[in-house]
C-alpha cells in the first residue's frame, strides 16, 4: 500500500507538471539546459562503466542474457492477458497506436562511400507504412502518459538476403523520442518489465537496492508533454551494422512546420488529441522527416552492449541519407486500426548490412516474435507481409489477400521501379 500511495504521488505531480509544461516552460528549458544537462549526466554515466578492451562493433554477450529475455517475455505476457481481451489484444510495448500512414523512403544521392550499405546502396524510393505510437504497457489518455512516442518504419519492396525469413522484402526502422534508452541493458529491462506489470514503473528509477536514477534523469529531458507525432524526432537508441565493420544509430528529424497546439490545455484535453493532431495535419499538408545515421568511431564513448549511453555528436555528426515522405491522407478507419494492431515490426526483419547489434537488440528478435504471434493468435489474425497495396475503402476488396497475392509480385515491382531523387 505505502509503494501504491508514493507512485501514485509520482503520477500526479507527472501529470500536473505535463499539463503545464506547453507551450512555454518546456521549449525554453529544453533551448537553455537540455544539451549541457545531457553531457553531463553522459559524463556520470560513464564514469561507472569499465574501460572494457573491445573494437568498433564489437559484441560482448551479457551474464544471464537468456535468463532476463525469459522474464522479460513471460512479464510482458501476463501483462497482455491483464489488460486486453481476446480480439483486441494490444502491443506490449509502443501500445497505443496514434495512427498508421503511408509514406515513402527516398535515399539520397551522392552519399559517401562508407554510407552507400544495404537500404543506402542505390539511390531510389521504398514505400512505407509508418506507425506513430504511445508508450506501453497501458493505453491511456494522451496527456497522462509519462511524455513518450515512438515511430515505427516498416519499408517494403527491399530485394537482397534477409536474416530472417519472417519476411521477404522488408526492413523494418523503429525509434523513440529519447536518443538513450529507457534501460542500458537486458539485466536492467528485466526489471523494468517486472515493475510494469505491476502498474509501479517509477520503482524501477528509484528502488534503493539498484536505482537508475541517471538513467531516469537522462529520458526526462526528452518525455515531455508530446504534442503531435507528426513534430517529434525519434532516435534509433541501439546500434546496426551499416556494413561490414561499421556500427551506426539512426535519427529522424521533422522537416515540416505542423501544428503543436494541444486544445483544452492545461485542463481538459481529447484522450486522443495526438491522433486527432496528425488526423489534421495529414488533412491539410504533405509531412517530411530527415533521416540521419551516426557512425560509432570511439569503442568506449558510443557502446555497443549499453543502450543508456549517449552518443556524442561531436564525436560523429548525424548525417542525412533519406527523406521519409508522409502525403496527405486520410487514415482513420477502423480497418486500418486493426491493420497496424497485427502488423508485425521487428528489426531483425533487415538486411545482413543492417543487422541489429548489441543484448537489447539481440533479445528483440525472439521477444517481439512470440509477443506478436501471441498477440496474432489471441486476434485471431494471420501474419502477413504488407506490400504497400492495402487498401481500407472498400474499393479493393480484402487487404489481407491483397497484400498476399502481391507478395509474389513485389521484388519484380521494386525491381522495376524508376528511382527519383529527392527533391
Amino acid at each position: 500500500m505505502f509503494l501504491r500511495l508514493l507512485h501514485r504521488i509520482i503520477e500526479i505531480f507527472l501529470h500536473t507538471e505535463r499539463r503545464l509544461e506547453q507551450p512555454f516552460l518546456r521549449p525554453a528549458f529544453n533551448y537553455v539546459f537540455r544539451a549541457p544537462l545531457a553531457e553531463l549526466l553522459t559524463w556520470l554515466i560513464n564514469l561507472q562503466r569499465s574501460r572494457e578492451a573491445v573494437g568498433l562493433t564489437e559484441e560482448t554477450p551479457q551474464p544471464g542474457e537468456e535468463e532476463h529475455l525469459q522474464v522479460m517475455i513471460d512479464e510482458m505476457r501476463r501483462h497482455l492477458l491483464i489488460d486486453f481481451p481476446q480480439g483486441g489484444m494490444e502491443r506490449a510495448g509502443n501500445t497505443k497506436t496514434h495512427g498508421i500512414v503511408r509514406g515513402d523512403l527516398l535515399i539520397h544521392a551522392g552519399l559517401p562511400e562508407h554510407f552507400r550499405h544495404g537500404l543506402f546502396d542505390t539511390t531510389r524510393s521504398y514505400p512505407c507504412w509508418v506507425r506513430f505510437s504511445g508508450p506501453g504497457p497501458h493505453v491511456e489518455p494522451d496527456i497522462d502518459d509519462v511524455g513518450f512516442i515512438s515511430i515505427g518504419v516498416k519499408v517494403m519492396g527491399v530485394e537482397g538476403k534477409k536474416l530472417w525469413d519472417d519476411e521477404e522484402y522488408t526492413q523494418d526502422l523503429t525509434a523513440v523520442c529519447t536518443p538513450t534508452f529507457v534501460t542500458p541493458d537486458t539485466k536492467a529491462n528485466a526489471r523494468l518489465q517486472y515493475w510494469s506489470r505491476r502498474h509501479l514503473p517509477s520503482f524501477y528509477f528509484v528502488n534503493w537496492r539498484e536505482p537508475h536514477l541517471l538513467d531516469m534523469m537522462m529520458q526526462g529531458l526528452w518525455n515531455e508533454t508530446q504534442t503531435n507525432p507528426a513534430a517529434a524526432t525519434y532516435y534509433s537508441c541501439v546500434p546496426y551494422l551499416l556494413g561490414e565493420g561499421q556500427a551506426m544509430q539512426y535519427s529522424f528529424w521533422p522537416k515540416t512546420k505542423v501544428s503543436r497546439k494541444i486544445e483544452g490545455l492545461p485542463f481538459r484535453t481529447a484522450d486522443n488529441y495526438l491522433r486527432d493532431n496528425l488526423r489534421r495535419t495529414l488533412d491539410q499538408m504533405n509531412v517530411e522527416f530527415e533521416m540521419r545515421i551516426q557512425v560509432q568511431t570511439d569503442a568506449f564513448l558510443m557502446p555497443i552492449e549499453n543502450n543508456a549511453v549517449l552518443w556524442p555528436e561531436r564525436l560523429s555528426p548525424r548525417v542525412a541519407v533519406a527523406t521519409l515522405r508522409i502525403p496527405r491522407q486520410t487514415f482513420d478507419s477502423p480497418a486500418q486500426f486493426v491493420f497496424g494492431r497485427n502488423l508485425k515490426i521487428n528489426p531483425w526483419h533487415c538486411l545482413a548490412e543492417h543487422r541489429p547489434l548489441g543484448n537489447q537488440n539481440r533479445a528483440r528478435w525472439r521477444m517481439y516474435d512470440e509477443l506478436a504471434r501471441f498477440r496474432q493468435r489471441m486476434n485471431g489474425a494471420p501474419h502477413i507481409e504488407p506490400t504497400g497495396d492495402e487498401r481500407f475503402d472498400g474499393s479493393a476488396g480484402n487487404p489481407v489477400e491483397g497484400a498476399q497475392t502481391r507478395q509474389k509480385e513485389i521484388g519484380a515491382a521494386a525491381h522495376g521501379d524508376e528511382a527519383r531523387q529527392p527533391g
